[in-house]
């Protein structure tokens, strides 16, 4: 399978901490899944986050939007700490963030046209019905799907299914993408599709974006710079070449091949 360079030619301003985590701490009873975390995410970049299944990875982007709320540490996103700020602002401050579930989390009752309205009818609420159009049908040209308008979720694979929910969560033109395993459950070839269209999404949105992910092919394909999660920890924090040119066990049971 030929590998899908990253893209981007996007700036990263390391200058300007657009998500800024320190000692993050997350337990579920007895059992310590995030032990410490330290990490950055700048303005402008494609951070992705590698571990392990149960390495703590789809805790942490669901403490950054308090899905979870950590049992010490501080999340501080666009300036704001997500701890500590009220309710209505913590609703403010998400509707910044793009929040891609790995299920896609699509509603199976409504057509692909009524899914993608029904963040702009919450978020968007004076746009007219002509610029909802005219938005809908540009998120859906930006993921090869404007024939998608009017069917429904059963009737598409599970590629078009992320592609769609990719749509619905770019069309409030979000600052801040979160993916949870965005190539899970996907075939070789629809999962280069979904890196290539994050990569898009980054130009052409200028989105900042974690991305969690155990799929190798899809972090280097998307990332800018690579965090490795290991037992709940930071274990490694690089570009994809300090990696592939590891001489660590542990990493190149991952890059192997």
């Amino acid at each position: 399978m030929e590998q899908i360079n990253n893209i981007s030619n996007v700036q990263m301003d390391d200058s300007k901490t657009v998500v800024e985590i320190k000692n993050l701490r997350k337990s579920f009873g007895k059992q310590e899944v995030l032990k410490d975390v330290t990490l950055q995410l700048y303005k402008g970049e494609n951070l992705v986050v590698l571990g392990k299944s149960g390495s703590g990875k789809s805790v942490l982007i669901k403490c950054i939007v308090r899905l979870l709320d950590p049992d010490y540490g501080s999340i501080k996103v666009l300036g704001d700490d997500v701890s500590f700020i009220k309710r209505n602002e913590l609703s403010k401050l998400r509707m910044k963030i793009g929040f891609l579930f790995q299920s896609g989390a699509l509603y199976d009752s409504m057509t692909v046209k009524e899914n993608l309205e029904f963040p702009l009818r919450r978020i968007k609420k004076k746009m007219t019905q002509k610029l909802m159009d005219e938005k809908i049908a540009e998120v859906l040209e930006n993921v090869g799907l404007l024939d998608a308008l009017h069917k429904m979720p059963s009737q598409l694979s599970g590629g078009m299914r992320k592609r769609i929910s990719l749509a619905r969560t770019i069309i409030v033109d979000p600052q801040i993408m979160l993916y949870d395993e965005p190539t899970t459950g996907l075939d070789p070839v629809t999962s280069d599709e979904i890196s290539l269209l994050i990569n898009q999404v980054q130009k052409k949105y200028k989105t900042s974006s974690i991305i969690i992910t155990h799929d190798i092919e899809c972090a280097r394909a998307t990332a800018d710079r690579l965090v490795m999660l290991h037992e709940g920890e930071v274990y490694k924090d690089g570009n994809i070449g300090d990696y592939e040119n590891s001489d660590d066990p542990f990493i190149k049971s991952f890059f192997k091949g």
